[in-house]
């Protein structure tokens, strides 16, 4: 009995091993080095899995709020994204301010029924890291969402303008 037990757990031992070699160990910078938030701030982190293809790939990130608005209009949230150095690591993470001033466009749109809206800021384009998270700290009663972009490794040219005779 003991045999076979000691037969079990080393193949099951050894298969864990074999499958944590397959795949490339990849170390993570741990969220947990960035700075608390500010009082009236929190930190939001986004965590994106590391592949070989990191390079093909960038990150866009909105910081926003789900608000009630009109059924036409186009909404963009007033604010600023200011990058960061977190001193002595030489990484970035980024700091949103706003008053929370809204623009709008000013269609007429009196039948439009209101509608639930993410009304976000200017979107920012990141590189894709899957080693590195992106910290982002908000006011309390916003939110991040993002999207991942990704190429193929086609490298195109652009035509050159003829001069005209004129």
């Amino acid at each position: 009995m003991n045999m076979k037990f000691f037969t079990l757990t080393l193949s099951l031992l050894l298969g864990l091993f074999m499958a944590s070699n397959a795949q490339e160990m990849v170390l993570k910078v741990d969220p947990a080095l960035f700075p608390q938030p500010d009082k009236g701030y929190k930190k939001m982190i986004i965590e994106v899995p590391y592949s070989s293809n990191d390079a093909l790939k960038k990150i866009e990130f909105l910081v926003g709020k789900t608000m009630e608005v009109d059924g036409c209009n186009h909404f963009a949230l007033q604010g600023t994204l200011e990058k960061k150095d977190l001193q002595g690591w030489g990484y970035e993470y980024y700091v949103f301010q706003t008053k929370g001033e809204v623009i709008a466009t000013q269609m007429g749109c009196p039948d439009a029924p209101k509608r639930q809206l993410f009304v976000a800021a200017q979107p920012t384009l990141v590189r894709y890291n899957g080693k590195m998270p992106i910290v982002i700290y908000v006011p309390e009663e916003y939110d991040v969402q993002f999207k991942i972009y990704q190429t193929d490794k086609e490298v195109y040219r652009a035509a050159e303008a003829k001069k005209s005779k004129n």
